[in-house]
């Protein structure tokens, strides 16, 4: 789900993917990692950009790389499509 950061920006993310895959609740990555289950919850429907320091923490949870979790797009304004 993307993330509007209102500046012409998007971030995407594949958390639930990652959860899945290691079959994870939002609850237990959220202790995992130290914040609450809406916290994962926002970030995965894109209506919270983590901080940088949160998303280093989720991609490690995971061992990846944090632009294998998080994807970051700029939006091409209307009058340039």
């Amino acid at each position: 789900m993307p993330g509007n950061m209102g500046n012409g920006t998007l971030m995407k993310n594949k958390i639930k993917v990652f959860r899945a895959m290691h079959d994870l609740t939002q609850d237990s990555l959220a202790q995992a990692i130290g914040v609450n289950r809406q916290t994962i919850l926002a970030i995965e429907k894109g209506k919270y950009v983590p901080s940088l320091d949160l998303a280093f923490k989720i991609a490690r949870h995971f061992k990846v790389n944090v632009e294998e979790v998080f994807t970051y797009e700029e939006e091409i304004p209307e009058e340039t499509r």
